[in-house]
């Protein structure tokens, strides 16, 4: 009950952060990137927070079951490309003014990249919301023995509460608390209390196998494929540039996301160690997924227990929330403003939008069979089909508008091709896809300097736009002008 009682206290925490947040989303800028305003400890607690979800969280210390301290390797990809983010994206992204993927893109492209970019944005941040929510649900069910729909929407109507009510402000002020129960329950809590209940790290090299020591103990294949989909596919996530946008100056943007990197790293690590150590204390799971919640039952005291769980279920619904937000920006930004006008941009219109995503989510959840399935299709295709033009939109002045579009095409197309010849698992479809998109991107800019197919068309680099310009009118520049 005591442990029940902790998660309960955490939803009413959430629900009144949510309240809070309301009273300052006053502007559809309040609602998207809570003002801009937030300074260097909220804005890195918030960044940290939507790294790590429940793949980070369960997923990592499942990984640190399997394979000891190498497992950290999918967190360290995700730290790594957060920090790229700050270092490469934030100055170019903050002097643009662009804070979703698809405007990026149409700014130096035109519509066409805007609407295929915006499919798969949103495809990618709606299923990886529905794969946390999914999580929410299976930790609600082990400790309130509930029917897991039942306890997915419980959890799902907590992160709409907030989420609607206040938008952004509402995240970033549930972010900071699920920030602060993260880092106790893993750092100050899981960690030391496990490895101590298996007899230190002396006993757990006595234990475990050697490879469970070796940085490279996964396999360098596999290594390979994390860094390519998740560094990669991370710098151009649309919830990490939306939160971007929440810091105050250029310089708390770079800076707090290059700390949050450091966090994130040190969190993947403690989570790897936690399940090596469990390999010790539960040797025989059937299913290394299930090690978190077997771990904290077995070492933890009641209450803290219940604090550890909540950690978990803080992990998902900051991911959560912050990438259904992300959907519905893109939504209301990219696909109903061109066709709505201003009328798109109004706090109502986002919070409309919002709900509408959550209400999806929600149905896909209780529908869907392989949510993981899904949501490794939707990261290959964003990473595949995405990050090429994305980075020539940002840092390539001769990249044309046909070299993105045929870019964006090849690397979706050979991505869709490997995963029906390969399977959806495979390491196979992004480490095609990404060199295809490249190839293409490069040969068809090549081809336009020579005078080739495409030749008459080069739009102006990224910071020759004005910032604040209308996309549309940058677009009709971009086909005026002329290749040099």
């Amino acid at each position: 009950m005591i442990d029940k009682l902790v998660i309960v206290a955490y939803f009413a925490a959430m629900v009144v952060a949510g309240y809070i947040g309301m009273r300052r989303s006053r502007t559809a800028q309040d609602f998207t990137v809570a003002g801009r305003r937030l300074g260097p400890f909220m804005y890195t607690s918030a960044m940290s927070t939507v790294v790590l979800g429940g793949a980070s969280t369960v997923g990592g210390i499942s990984l640190g079951y399997q394979y000891g301290v190498s497992g950290m390797w999918l967190v360290l990809s995700l730290a790594l490309g957060i920090a790229a983010i700050g270092v490469f994206f934030a100055g170019k992204l903050f002097r643009g003014g662009v804070y979703t993927v698809p405007e990026a893109l149409h700014r130096r492209f035109g519509a066409e990249s805007r609407v295929m970019s915006s499919a798969v944005v949103v495809f990618y941040t709606l299923m990886v919301g529905v794969s946390q929510i999914v999580a929410i649900g299976t930790v609600l069910t082990v400790v309130f023995g509930m029917s897991t729909g039942a306890a997915a929407l419980v959890g799902w109507a907590v992160i709409m509460v907030y989420s609607v009510a206040g938008g952004m402000w509402s995240i970033t002020l549930t972010d900071v608390i699920q920030f602060l129960i993260k880092t106790v329950g893993i750092f100050a809590v899981l960690l030391p209390l496990t490895v101590h209940a298996v007899g230190g790290l002396p006993a757990m090299r006595a234990e475990l196998p050697d490879s469970y020591f070796s940085p490279t103990g996964i396999g360098l294949g596999t290594i390979g494929a994390y860094f390519l989909l998740f560094f990669f596919g991370f710098m151009i996530d649309q919830g990490n540039w939306q939160r971007l946008f929440t810091a105050r100056s250029v310089a708390v943007a770079r800076w707090g996301a290059v700390a949050s990197g450091v966090y994130c790293a040190l969190y993947g690590l403690a989570g790897a160690l936690v399940g090596a150590a469990g390999r010790v204390l539960l040797p025989d799971l059937a299913n290394p997924d299930d090690a978190y919640a077997g771990i904290a039952e077995a070492v933890l005291p009641v209450g803290v227990f219940g604090l550890v769980i909540a950690a978990a279920l803080a992990a998902s619904m900051s991911t959560a929330s912050g990438l259904l937000i992300g959907s519905s920006t893109v939504l209301t930004n990219d696909l109903l403003r061109p066709l709505a006008g201003e009328r798109a941009s109004t706090v109502r219109a986002n919070r409309i939008a919002l709900l509408a995503v959550g209400l999806v989510a929600l149905a896909i959840s209780f529908t869907m069979s392989s949510v993981v399935g899904a949501v490794t299709v939707a990261a290959d295709l964003l990473a595949a089909g995405l990050f090429v033009p994305v980075v020539g939109a940002l840092f390539w002045r001769r990249a044309t508008r046909a070299a993105a579009l045929a870019s964006i095409a090849a690397g979706s197309a050979v991505c869709l091709v490997f995963m029906a010849v390969s399977g959806l698992y495979a390491n196979e479809p992004v480490m095609y896809g990404m060199p295809a998109s490249l190839v293409v991107f490069v040969g068809v800019t090549l081809a336009a300097r020579r005078g080739g197919p495409g030749g008459q068309v080069r739009p102006p680099a990224f910071e020759d736009l004005a910032p604040g310009a209308d996309p549309a009118a940058n677009a009709q520049s971009a086909e005026s002008a002329r290749s040099a």
